[in-house]
């Protein structure tokens, strides 16, 4: 007899025999009767091993969680009362037959159905048997599901899937790639690809106007939250292509993942501009789903005697913005809030308390009205709008400091509150981007990547680059950037003046990208593209807190395998080979 998948046993099929193979998730011994729940990758079906058959009976008793075993038998409905609604096959049963035990287990290190109450380390070491979950199980088989319905999307609007190499040169960000030694070219090292930019880019330069990838990227960086050091992404390029077909293209490939994964469907993805997302939310990657706003009041100090908002008000490099809650926030939590906005570098967290909105002498409450004018007081009360109940808290710095602490005390108001419908996907594009990032100290970085083509060209980084405007844009999803990308520089001139902005003089570029600079003088086309994390977004599809859950043998925070126990030491024999000495360090 042919093995069935559980998931293929109807009610059609009463008093047929089927042989199921599968572990065994419960054993229950209810008055002499044994239930042996069986699950494979399909499902799960109840078998019963009655006691009339002695020596099939007694061979049962000795079966525990976790066995593998075939089991033939005769297909009924369950008795009335013992029916499960929560299983597919929960109307049915197998009467056994015949049992065959296919490999054994030892107890399990924790239980499958309670691994909320397992720590993570105990999980991703046993990850094979955390996989077994069905939560799990579901996630990868999603995951799968997002593969097929991306590849089908994009061939079918006539893309191209081409892979790139995953060893290649070490990058200018040299200190977060992982290096290969190479045994034939002594001392000499391949690093693994951050991402595939640079041949993408040159596959436009072949001719090749319609590119994708589901591609693995490498990123030796420090240990953050939800950060792996190999991941996943899904990368597009395409060749004669505006910035708004891209996300028209983006948005529909979105829809559809989300459509035949979960039966949901969007309008129109909001648009929001960088400096608009700065200025309401403090992020270039706000949570939509959260009502709470930043408000800026710089100008109501322009002329105060209070040091902490009169300061930041005459420099042009700072912000005062305020945060109205339509609540009352107690005093033990704005000691909290404090100390919390203290972790992105403000010096403090002002407040008011509106006890009453129509007596604004008498009815507020707060250790900076003996510093404020009336004035100042009324022009907050109108901005505002401030009512009765309603809390109001003050960042004022430098303005990444203030981005940082205002946004991030924002969040946290939106989830300690409850403002946020935990079942909703709120998605929007951030667009017009600056080209550069400027720090406290005044130096610029690339805001996405030095391919980045600017709204003016060449003549606005001449003019002004720290205020170019990039022809860049991402995809957030409630709070995460899942997607980012560009139109791509495509002129030798103007790449060498971005690279000079950054210090990178003419000699030194064609040392870091020569191949690629000597490709840009061949004629390259106007060329653009966007990279999806899909470790993020099947998280997010998923409704799981962190991307180890939609990764099969994902790292640990720290970016070690528990598993395998990587990463390793390497014996002396193979690091002579490579030329390679291991200094110790200190102790």
């Amino acid at each position: 007899m042919e093995r069935t998948q559980i998931k293929n046993i109807s009610n059609n099929e009463i008093d047929s025999s089927f042989l199921i193979s599968g572990w065994v998730e419960k054993v229950r011994d209810h008055g002499g009767v044994i239930f042996l729940d069986i699950r494979d990758a399909s499902g799960l079906m109840q078998v019963v091993v009655e006691p009339d058959d002695k020596e099939l009976f007694k061979k049962s008793e000795s079966i525990r969680m976790s066995y593998i075993l075939e089991v033939t038998g005769i297909l009924r409905k369950r008795p009335e009362g013992t029916i499960n609604e929560s299983l597919t096959s929960g109307e049915l049963e197998l009467v056994s037959k015949e049992i065959d035990i296919l490999s054994k287990s030892k107890p399990l290190p924790f239980q499958l159905d309670e691994h909320a109450k397992v720590g993570e380390e105990v999980r991703l070491k046993y990850r094979y048997l955390d996989l077994r979950r069905p939560e799990m199980q579901s996630n990868l088989k999603i995951r799968s599901q997002v593969n097929h319905i991306i590849r089908s999307h994009l061939i079918e609007d006539q893309f191209i899937e081409i892979e790139t190499p995953m060893m290649a040169r070490a990058t200018p960000e040299g200190a977060r790639d992982f290096l290969v030694p190479s045994r034939l070219y002594n001392q000499k090292f391949y690093a693994l690809t951050q991402s595939p930019q640079l041949f993408k880019q040159m596959l436009m330069i072949g001719g090749f106007e319609k590119y994708f990838q589901i591609v693995r990227c490498f990123r030796d960086e420090d240990t953050r939250k939800d950060r792996q050091p190999e991941f996943t992404q899904l990368d597009i390029e395409l060749s004669f292509i505006t910035e708004e077909e891209i996300l028209n293209i983006s948005e529909s490939l979105i829809k559809r993942i989300f459509f035949e994964t979960l039966n949901i469907e969007f309008d129109e993805f909001q648009r929001i501009k960088y400096q608009e997302a700065i200025k309401n939310y403090g992020s270039d990657k706000p949570d939509l789903r959260n009502p709470l706003k930043l408000v800026d009041v710089k100008d109501i100090f322009e002329k105060s005697s209070f040091k902490v908002f009169a300061d930041p008000a005459q420099n042009e490099k700072a912000r005062i913005v305020a945060l109205k809650i339509e609540q009352e926030i107690s005093r033990n939590k704005i000691d909290e809030y404090t100390k919390f906005v203290g972790n992105f570098g403000a010096k403090g967290l002002a407040y008011i308390k509106v006890n009453d909105s129509a007596d604004l002498e008498n009815g507020l409450q707060s250790p900076i009205l003996k510093f404020l004018s009336k004035e100042e007081i009324s022009g907050l009360a109108e901005r505002l709008e401030l009512s009765t109940g309603d809390t109001v808290f003050f960042g004022a710095d430098h303005r990444n400091v203030v981005n940082d602490s205002m946004g991030s005390l924002r969040e946290k108001l939106g989830e300690d509150l409850n403002l946020i419908d935990q079942e909703a996907y709120k998605f929007g594009w951030i667009t017009d981007f600056p080209l550069f990032e400027e720090d406290i100290q005044g130096n610029l970085s690339p805001s996405h990547h030095p391919f980045t083509a600017s709204q003016g060209g060449i003549t606005a980084l001449r003019k002004d680059p720290a205020n170019a405007v990039a022809k860049a844009y991402d995809l957030i999803l409630n709070g995460s950037e899942i997607g980012g990308g560009s139109l791509r520089i495509n002129n030798l001139d103007e790449q060498l003046e971005v690279l000079s902005i950054l210090g990178i003089d003419k000699k030194e570029a064609y040392e870091k990208f020569g191949f690629f600079l000597e490709a840009l003088s061949y004629g390259c086309p106007p060329h653009g593209g966007i990279a999806f994390g899909l470790d993020r977004l099947i998280m997010l599809l998923c409704k799981q807190e962190s991307i180890r859950d939609v990764i099969a043998f994902p790292k640990t925070q720290s970016a070690t395998c528990l598993l395998s126990d990587a990463p390793s030491l390497i014996d002396k024999d193979q690091l002579d080979m490579l030329s390679i000495k291991v200094i110790e360090e200190d102790k």
